[in-house]
C-alpha cells in the first residue's frame, strides 16, 4: 500500500474540463489586449505622425504592468493562501477595465484618447498576471507545461478573434468593433468563474503536501522563511548563486519585446509599406494565429523531452528566419509567410516560458508574484521594443523594419544559448 506521502507526489491525470475553463478564463481577458495591440495603434496615428511615439505610448500599458502586477500577485496569493482566492481581484478589474476601453472609438481628441488608453491599461493591469496564475492553482506541477499548452493554443485564438474583428466589423462600426472584446472578456470570465471559482479552495489544498519546485529543482534554493513583500522575492532571486532565475528573465525581456514590437507595428507596416487598408493590414496576423493554434499544443509536450530552455533557444532561432523571410520578400504573401514562421517560433517560447520561471520558483506560495515578475521582465521588454522599433522604421523607413527586428533579435539568441550553457539538462 502506498504511504501518504507517495501518493500525495504521485502523478495526477490533467483534468480536461479544468484546463477547459482555465484557457478560457485566459482567452477572455488576451481577447481584449489583442485587439487593443491591433487597433489602437491606428487610434493613436489620427493624431500622431511618430512611429517611435507611437509605440512608445502602445508600451506604457507595459511599464504600468511593471508597477501594478508584482503587488496584484502578491495580494492575490495572500488571498489564495487564506482560501478566498483570486477571483474577486479578476472579475472586479475587467468589470472596470471594460468602461475605457469601450469608450476609445468615441474620443474626438489625442486628451481623451490617452485617458481612456491610460485607463483601460492601468485596471486591466490589476488582473491580468493573476488570471494567468490560475494555472498554478489548478493544474497539478507535473502538468502545468502540458496544460500551459492548452492555454497558449487558446491564446492564439485571441489574435484569430481580433483579426476577424478588424476584416469584418472595423471598417463598419469602429464602435461596435471596440464594444465586442470587453462584452465577450465578461461573458467568458463570469462562465470560467461559476465553475472554478466556488472550488478554488479544495483545488488550493490538492496542492497541499507536494513538494514545491525548490524541492525538486536542483537549481532554486529553498526557502527560508515566508516571503514578506515582492522585494523580498526579488532579493531572494538576486542573490541565488546560479544566476538561472535572473538570466531567464532577461531572457524573457528581450523576446517579449520584439515580439510586442512585431504585433503593435504590423498594422502600420501594412499600411505603409504594402500600401493595405486598415482593416486588411490588421488581418495580417490571422494566418499567423492559426499557425500558432496548430503548433502550440505539440511544442508544449515536445518541450517536456526537449528541456524547456532549448526550446525556447530554438524558437528564437526561428523567430529569426522568419523575420529575415519578412526582409527579403516585401509583399503580402511574403509577411504572411513571414507571421507564421515568426508565431511558430514565439510559441515555442511562449508555451515554456512562465512555466519554466514557475519551476525554479523557491515556494508554491510565491506563484502569484513569481507571475507578476514575469510580467515585469515581459512588460518591460514589451514597452521598449515597440518604440526601439518604431523609431528604426522613423530612421530607415518601414521597408527595413523587418530586418531591424532580426538584427535585435539575435542578442535574445545569445541570451537563451547562455542560458541553456548555465543549465544542465536535467534541470529543464
Amino acid at each position: 500500500m502506498a504511504t501518504p506521502s507517495e501518493a500525495r507526489s504521485a502523478p495526477r491525470r490533467m483534468s480536461a474540463t479544468t484546463v477547459l475553463w482555465v484557457t478560457m478564463a485566459v482567452f477572455a481577458q488576451e481577447s481584449v489586449w489583442n485587439f487593443y495591440d491591433a487597433q489602437v495603434p491606428s487610434e493613436l496615428r489620427q493624431y500622431i505622425a511618430s512611429a517611435g511615439l507611437v509605440g512608445l505610448i502602445m508600451g506604457m500599458d507595459n511599464i504600468l504592468g511593471v508597477l501594478i502586477q508584482p503587488w496584484m500577485g502578491f495580494l492575490s496569493d495572500r488571498r489564495a493562501r487564506d482560501g478566498k482566492g483570486r477571483w474577486a481581484i479578476i472579475l472586479t478589474g475587467a468589470a472596470l477595465a471594460s468602461v475605457p476601453f469601450a469608450l476609445i472609438p468615441w474620443t474626438r481628441s489625442l486628451p481623451l484618447l490617452m485617458l481612456c488608453v491610460v485607463g483601460f491599461a492601468a485596471l486591466a493591469n490589476t488582473f491580468k498576471g493573476i488570471t494567468e496564475t490560475l494555472v498554478s492553482d489548478y493544474v497539478a506541477t507535473s502538468h502545468r507545461g502540458k496544460a500551459q499548452g492548452f492555454v497558449k493554443a487558446g491564446v492564439s485564438l485571441t489574435i484569430v478573434v481580433s483579426s476577424l474583428i478588424s476584416l469584418l466589423v472595423i471598417d463598419r462600426s469602429i464602435t461596435l468593433a471596440f464594444a465586442i472584446p470587453p462584452v465577450l472578456m465578461l461573458l467568458l470570465l463570469t462562465t470560467s468563474w461559476f465553475f472554478l471559482g466556488r472550488r478554488h479552495h479544495t483545488a488550493m489544498l490538492s496542492h497541499t503536501g507536494r513538494p514545491s519546485a525548490a524541492e525538486t529543482h536542483p537549481v532554486a534554493k529553498p526557502p527560508s522563511a515566508d516571503f514578506a513583500s515582492p522585494w523580498a522575492v526579488i532579493k531572494d532571486m538576486v542573490r541565488d548563486p546560479s544566476r538561472a532565475r535572473a538570466l531567464l528573465m532577461l531572457g524573457i525581456f528581450c523576446f517579449a519585446g520584439m515580439w510586442s514590437a512585431l504585433r503593435a507595428l504590423l498594422t502600420p507596416y501594412g499600411t505603409e509599406a504594402l500600401s493595405l487598408s486598415r482593416g486588411s493590414a490588421g488581418g495580417l496576423a490571422l494566418p499567423g494565429a492559426v499557425a500558432f493554434l496548430v503548433c502550440v499544443v505539440p511544442l508544449a509536450y515536445a518541450s517536456s523531452r526537449l528541456g524547456q530552455v532549448h526550446a525556447m533557444r530554438y524558437g528564437v532561432g526561428l523567430f529569426i528566419v522568419g523575420l529575415l523571410i519578412g526582409f527579403c520578400v516585401p509583399t503580402v504573401p511574403g509577411t504572411v509567410i513571414s507571421m507564421v514562421i515568426t508565431s511558430v517560433g514565439y510559441a515555442a517560447f511562449a508555451v515554456n516560458a512562465l512555466v519554466a520561471l514557475w519551476n525554479l520558483a523557491p515556494s508554491r506560495h510565491v506563484l502569484g508574484t513569481y507571475t507578476g515578475l514575469y510580467t515585469v521582465a515581459s512588460s518591460t521588454g514589451a514597452a521598449l521594443g515597440p518604440a526601439l522599433l518604431g523609431l528604426t522604421a522613423d530612421a530607415t523607413g518601414w521597408r527595413f523594419m523587418f530586418l531591424n527586428g532580426a538584427v535585435f533579435a539575435t542578442v535574445t539568441f545569445a541570451v537563451f544559448t547562455r542560458l541553456a550553457r548555465r543549465i544542465a539538462p536535467s534541470t529543464h
